[in-house]
């Protein structure tokens, strides 16, 4: 697996680079990848099938300069930019035949991710269907998606480690569908930045995911 830290300040270009990792590897290009990532620029992303009028307040965005755009992965409406932390996997379905199954492949790859985050003092524990949260309280940290290829997935996710809070609720509506443990919270109740240097996050993460001789 290769390791990549690349980030460009235009968000586009980084959901595109996404997209094109998978695709060179479905070609056989190459082959399997990890790639952090964090936009200088707040935007909106929209999963595949999310529609702008039911999760975002579009006439604030645009009149803030706020980007709105869509990722070509499922899941649900975000807010991004700095101390917001991106991780794209791309993983070998054929080298890994569990991934197979949508719902259990987010199980295996996130709660190798929050064992990652026990290391540096974080209570990461994996909630379905693929968010990661923290402590008693069930706080939010991480969300993630994926898109499947031909013999290739893409997971993508987040980690808030230093993001200015108040602005997903001045930018978002409450999604109209939630996970059972969210219980109805406001963003303000619900989600949470984990307080961490980044450098710490990708150092115990890629260890996790470096460690030779084990499958995922």
């Amino acid at each position: 697996m290769t390791f990549e830290d690349v980030s460009f300040p235009e968000p586009k270009a980084n959901l595109e680079y996404d997209d094109a990792l998978l695709r060179r590897a479905d070609t056989g290009e190459i082959g399997e990848s990890f790639r952090f990532w964090e936009s200088p620029n707040l935007f909106v992303v929209l999963g595949r099938t999310s529609k702008e009028q039911d999760d975002v307040y579009v006439d604030l965005c645009q009149k803030d300069g706020i980007p709105i755009l869509r990722r070509s992965s499922g899941g649900g409406t975000v807010l991004q930019g700095p101390g917001c932390l991106n991780f794209s996997l791309v993983l070998s379905k054929k080298d890994y035949p569990e991934l197979q199954a949508i719902h259990a492949s987010y199980k295996i790859i996130l709660e190798r991710i929050a064992l990652a985050l026990i290391e540096i003092g974080i209570d990461a524990q994996f909630r379905p269907v693929c968010d990661l949260v923290m402590g008693i309280e069930e706080k939010k940290f991480s969300g993630n998606a994926q898109r499947r290829g031909r013999s290739f997935i893409l997971h993508h996710g987040t980690i808030l480690y230093d993001f200015d809070l108040s602005l997903i609720s001045k930018y978002l509506k409450i999604p109209q569908k939630m996970p059972d443990y969210r219980a109805r919270r406001t963003h303000a109740d619900f989600v949470t930045n984990i307080y961490r240097r980044p450098e710490d996050i990708k150092r115990v993460i890629q260890k996790s995911f470096l460690k030779a001789g084990e499958g995922l």
